[in-house]
């Protein structure tokens, strides 16, 4: 398992999610604002539950198409991390009360894909209400100064783990 957070309880109290970091042809990678969340750091990856009985990939697919518009033949898979990432939620996130009371945070399986369609094909108002207001193609390198404090371990995990894809 990579831990890149020191998750404190066993990974069953963790919410199982799948992610994806996509890359367009420059080696740059898609990124969403947090719709309605103020500030600088609210940017992150297409993400989101696995639904009971369903396979990471499956939901990865299935995150990015709800969040981006993004369909599955627009994106080719090229690579993913072995095994769970993982990480705590912080005391003070503003979290759902149900969901607080029974994860301790969340398990990702995070896969990288090649964007294979054009600008045209990103929707953020594909599926309602949009999980993101906003977009843009950044560097790889770039992302974690962008997202929320208790995630940058993470995603500086997925800078080492994924920038031999930046080349294309």
């Amino acid at each position: 398992m990579n831990n890149p957070t020191n998750a404190k309880h066993p990974l069953e109290n963790y919410r199982p999610n799948a992610a994806v970091v996509l890359f367009n042809h420059q080696g740059q990678v898609f990124l969403g604002r947090r719709a309605g969340k103020p500030g600088a750091h609210c940017w992150q990856f297409p993400q989101g539950g696995i639904d009971a009985g369903e396979k990471p990939l499956a939901a990865a697919y299935r995150e990015l198409r709800e969040e981006t518009g993004i369909k599955r033949k627009h994106v080719r898979l090229i690579g993913k991390i072995k095994g769970w990432v993982a990480y705590d939620f912080p005391a003070d996130i503003a979290l759902a009360r149900a969901k607080r009371k029974r994860w301790s945070g969340q398990k990702q399986k995070w896969f990288a894909m090649r964007f294979l369609g054009k600008d045209k094909h990103i929707n953020l108002q594909h599926h309602l209400p949009a999980e993101f207001d906003e977009w843009a193609w950044v560097d790889l390198v770039s992302v974690p100064n962008m997202t929320i404090a208790w995630k940058h371990e993470v995603y500086q995990l997925l800078v080492a783990q994924f920038s031999k894809f930046v080349d294309g």
